[in-house]
């Protein structure tokens, strides 16, 4: 029995270090917004507003990332999943929105749900957009001759 681990652990635990690695600045920067939402702005206005920031940044660009190659996994996992993942956290969303609704603060608690949904869209599709346009207007010249990128 081999002692070594099996090609696909090794790629499975190298996936879940690129997560882990976009995961950890994402999360960092989601607990930065609330802590300047919160002193800003002051108790839960702040951080449905902090809340609303990160979730629609993380929505463009999960939009750039989402422009990007097919081939370009790493990036996924790293952007996509990981740092967009833990900086647009549904939970902490409901979260705020629940602590809202018990506050008496239910046009508020919509306002928010309904801008979060169609800001959500909108800025994936504007994200996609500049990233298809960025990646086409990348010099042509630097991908003849190379090997498909795999980041």
């Amino acid at each position: 029995m081999s002692t070594t681990p099996s090609r696909s652990l090794r790629g499975d635990l190298r996936d879940l270090a690129l997560v882990a690695a976009g995961a950890i600045p994402g999360a960092l920067l989601r607990w930065r917004l609330e802590t300047i939402g919160t002193a800003e702005i002051g108790g839960l206005r702040g951080l449905v507003g902090a809340d609303f920031i990160a979730n629609m940044l993380g929505c463009l660009l999960l939009g750039l990332v989402l422009a990007q190659s097919a081939r370009r996994k790493r990036l996924m996992l790293w952007a996509g999943i990981g740092f967009c993942g833990s900086l647009t956290t549904f939970s902490s969303w409901m979260l705020q929105l629940a602590r809202a609704l018990r506050a008496g603060e239910a046009w508020d608690s919509l306002l928010v749900l309904v801008a979060s949904l169609l800001g959500g869209l909108v800025l994936v599709a504007l994200g996609h957009a500049l990233g298809r346009r960025c990646h086409a207007a990348a010099p042509a010249s630097s991908s003849k001759g190379a090997s498909p990128q795999r980041s």
